[in-house]
């Protein structure tokens, strides 16, 4: 367990949230089980060992399975107002825990607490924006050519499905899944990032409160945490419906047609390469918080960081100078410290990414306004503090042409609002965008046909916060997918079209002549 923090109280929320210094990360639903390697949860936050996690094999991948596909015989059958009164019961546990799990996450990640606050609220809010939904799936219905007959929609849940979730939000977006899936009527199975499984098993002690508590199948809620295989395995299972996958671009190409294969279906979220254009008509106090909190938050580990700044000639060197003045005043540290702006990034591996990246880019001929630099001292003993830094480019170098989950900023004068467009839509990804303006015009062409072709496209806000009523989600190597609000919940369930005939004949549809009875054309039988 961890081994200080007292300042913090994380050891007191460890307790609270049912994490003890050895955990078995294989769960149905609170039922724990686990055959295979230990894992070891470092916090980059102070480099100490906060607990050790047995992993699941192969044999505990298929009970899971097998528990799940039991669970669903019954959970189906439950009217969605009542599973919804499950969901409506998970966001009230979750509002007891918020403050624990929120620490939690905040510890084990390495973002700060208040993010780390936000995230669960994130699953509160999502668990509220189900329930209500849980009253509302609804099919269409409408009028057939053929007299005496009904025709209409209806949706059915899909059964099983699958979760595999990234390090960088290791709550909100299985929530964003389970609870969608849970109101459609499907159980889930999570498979959590090896790098946060803690988290993990906080969120199933939760959910197995509830479940106990309304005598609900175990196997509603799975997770097996486990390495590359046990993914492989769920992206290979034809009992798997659909299969949610968050991470890099290079494996959700596997992904995706690993379950195109056996027609399972998928949501892909994949890499961002985010972009703010600042034109001259732009609130520039607006527009440099907007683009530090996107560049800096979470270590700039958000899929929808800001990458990329677009700037108008006219007031670049204004925002340049404003953007090094506000990074001089950045405070990195402990995420728990909430005086700190800045945590650390995961771990040792993504820290030599970012030196990857500074190297690359100087090479390619970036020039840097405020340089990185691993930290270090008796403060960032963990190895995995760096500073935020900002360079000057073009949107041409390879390295910014690629996503690296780290906090470096890149910078690009454009002259008309057509090239800053062409500039941002000039990725290989395509999720979140934003465009600083006053200008009625400049909004409305960024949001037009001609304007970002990314999934998310704001105004006057940066290019991450993503509110959960609205779908999440991008384009191009971005993915396709779609999680959290709006209609999504039509992913989590099959579409059936219905015909109804309650005449005493047997039309066909098209006027399709094939009538054995000896009856006269166009003759119809009463009702």
């Amino acid at each position: 367990m961890a081994k200080k923090d007292k300042d913090f109280g994380i050891e007191k929320s460890l307790k609270k949230l049912g994490i003890k210094s050895e955990n078995k990360g294989v769960s149905s639903g609170g039922k724990y089980f686990a055959g295979g390697s230990v894992i070891e949860s470092y916090s980059p936050t102070d480099g100490n060992l906060i607990a050790k996690v047995k992993s699941g094999n192969e044999e505990d991948y298929e009970k899971v399975v097998e528990t799940a596909k039991q669970a669903f015989l019954e959970f189906r059958q439950m009217p969605a107002p009542k599973r919804g009164e499950l969901v409506r019961q998970f966001g009230m546990k979750l509002r007891e825990y918020k403050e624990d799990l929120g620490k939690l996450v905040s510890y084990e990640m390495g973002k700060s607490l208040q993010e780390g606050l936000g995230e669960v609220q994130e699953m509160i809010d999502i668990c509220d924006f189900a329930v209500g939904l849980s009253r509302q799936l609804h099919g269409y219905t409408m009028h057939s050519e053929r007299p005496l007959h009904r025709m209409y929609e209806q949706y059915h849940p899909l059964g099983i499905v699958g979760i595999i979730s990234a390090f960088n939000f290791p709550v909100a977006v299985w929530s964003w899944n389970t609870a969608l899936s849970w109101i459609c009527g499907n159980v889930t199975i999570w498979k959590p990032s090896e790098k946060t499984p803690l988290c993990a098993i906080a969120c199933q002690n939760i959910i197995a409160e509830v479940l106990k508590e309304n005598n609900l199948p175990l196997g509603i809620s799975g997770m097996i945490v486990g390495d590359h295989t046990i993914g492989e395995k769920m992206v290979a299972d034809r009992n798997v419906a659909l299969v949610s996958f968050t991470g890099s671009t290079r494996v959700g190409r596997i992904v995706g047609v690993k379950v195109a294969e056996r027609f399972g279906k998928s949501i892909l979220e994949l890499g961002g390469n985010n972009a703010i254009i600042i034109t001259e008509n732009a609130d520039l106090d607006m527009s440099v918080i907007g683009a530090v909190f996107g560049a800096v938050g979470t270590a700039g580990q958000r899929c929808t960081s800001t990458r990329r700044l677009i700037i108008h000639e006219s007031v670049y060197d204004e925002v340049k100078n404003r953007l090094v003045q506000a990074y001089g005043q950045l405070k990195i540290g402990n995420p728990l410290d909430e005086k700190n702006h800045v945590g650390p990034l995961i771990d040792v591996d993504a820290v030599k990414q970012y030196e990857a990246a500074i190297e690359k880019c100087k090479k390619e001929g970036g020039t840097f306004v405020v340089e990185g630099e691993v930290l270090s001292g008796k403060d960032y003993k963990s190895g995995c503090y760096v500073k935020p830094c900002i360079a000057e480019v073009e949107n041409s170098y390879e390295i910014v042409q690629n996503e690296t989950f780290a906090p470096i900023l890149y910078l690009m004068k454009y002259r008309t609002l057509d090239e800053a467009i062409a500039m941002q839509n000039d990725v290989p990804q395509g999720l979140s965008s934003a465009i600083m303006t006053q200008n009625l015009r400049e909004a409305e062409l960024f949001l037009s046909h001609a304007g970002s072709d990314c999934g998310i496209a704001n105004v006057n806000i940066g290019t991450s916060g993503a509110e959960i009523g609205g779908a999440f989600g991008g384009e191009k190597e971005t993915g396709g997918g779609r999680e959290s609000g709006s209609d999504v919940w039509k992913y989590y369930m099959r579409r059936q079209t219905n015909t109804i005939n309650y005449s005493t004949a047997l039309p066909l549809a098209q006027g399709i002549k094939f009538d054995l009875s000896g009856k006269k054309e166009n003759e119809v039988d009463a009702v």
